[in-house]
């Protein structure tokens, strides 16, 4: 009997066993539920942390265009000239459709150039550079009848004055020419080889045209007025004078593109050469002192009239004013009679007594 009591108390003691862990079982099943549900919530802060944090910044927009990044133009730029006094080359006077930006005028559809005491330098795209000889004026414009997706021809018009342009070999110039038009002709310059032409235009329509470079591309010439065409030839220079393409002067010797730079200024100035201004006056010569010996000094004798001025003598007057009677003249003696000698007694005597006499 006490076997089976035994038995019993443990079977009751198994169960409960038995039941505490499944009550411990349960228990943890049900803590680590809500473990498992607070370590997800992380994961969504760190997205909507990571969604503050992409919010928080600001938004990325386009950064200014620093001053060594060319600028945003409205269009393709058909020239480029500098008008700040310090760069070289630099205009006078820029107008028309153009944007400035550091120091620099862009010029997208035309223009006017106006070159000051030296050559303006102007950057032509796709081309080459036209360079402005002092003192002249050019216009510029494009084509507006090429595509966009083309580069347009170049007409550039000169008064007076003179142009350089070196273009480069291009395949753009291949297909359309750039003009150069003065008041008496039209000139063509051809591509797609290098070229280097130089224009000057003189008194009475006298033109100098300079087509360099053995390579260089044929530039026709043709007479606004009238009727006729002239081909400059690689390496020619020409000259047509009072405006006329019947009247060539070929091997000009002048050169056609700008001239020399100016000399340096004279060091006696031009106003007073031409008596405009005063000189001042020299500082007076100072002594020259002497060395002793037998040594010749040579020196330069220099006269101011105004710093050395004679003193004024006054000549004294009589007291009296009334005139010295001159001296009267001593009376003139009378001339004695001579007497005659012996001899010529005797020869008185012979006369008489030979009737001489």
């Amino acid at each position: 009997m006490e076997i089976a009591s035994d038995a019993t108390t443990a079977a009751a003691v198994l169960s409960r066993v038995a039941g505490l862990l499944s009550l411990l079982a349960l228990c943890v099943a049900v803590a680590g539920a809500p473990s498992s549900r607070a370590q997800s919530p992380p994961a969504a802060n760190a997205t909507q942390s990571a969604g503050a944090a992409v919010a928080d910044q600001p938004t990325a927009t386009p950064s200014a265009p620093e001053a060594t990044q060319p600028p945003v133009l409205s269009g393709r730029p058909m020239a480029i000239v500098p008008i700040d006094k310090s760069i070289p080359g630099a205009a006078l006077d820029v107008a028309g459709s153009l944007q400035a930006r550091n120091g620099r005028a862009y010029l997208t559809s035309s223009g006017t150039v106006t070159a000051g005491d030296a050559t303006a330098q102007v950057t032509l795209p796709y081309r080459g550079t036209l360079r402005v000889c002092a003192s002249s004026t050019v216009k510029l414009a494009a084509d507006s009848s090429m595509p966009t997706d083309q580069v347009p021809g170049l007409l550039i018009a000169l008064d007076q004055g003179a142009v350089e342009m070196s273009f480069a070999e291009s395949e753009a110039r291949e297909r359309i020419a750039d003009t150069l038009l003065t008041p008496y002709f039209r000139i063509l310059i051809g591509g797609p080889s290098a070229a280097d032409v130089k224009v000057r235009l003189g008194d009475h329509g006298d033109t100098c045209v300079d087509n360099a470079g053995a390579d260089a591309p044929y530039v026709v010439v043709t007479s606004v007025f009238d009727s006729g065409v002239y081909r400059v030839q690689p390496g020619q220079r020409v000259m047509f004078e009072n405006g006329s393409l019947h009247e060539v002067v070929d091997e000009e010797k002048e050169p056609c593109g700008c001239p020399s730079p100016k000399a340096a200024a004279n060091e006696f100035p031009l106003a007073q050469s031409e008596g405009l201004t005063s000189a001042s006056n020299p500082p007076p010569a100072s002594a020259v002192k002497q060395p002793a010996g037998n040594d010749q000094v040579a020196t330069t004798l220099v006269y101011n009239s105004g710093a050395h001025a004679p003193p004024t003598v006054t000549i004294p007057q009589p007291e009296s004013s009334a005139a010295v009677p001159a001296a009267p003249a001593p009376a003139q003696a009378p001339a004695t009679k001579k007497k005659p000698g012996f001899f010529r007694r005797v020869g008185r005597f012979f006369k008489r007594v030979f009737g001489a006499e």
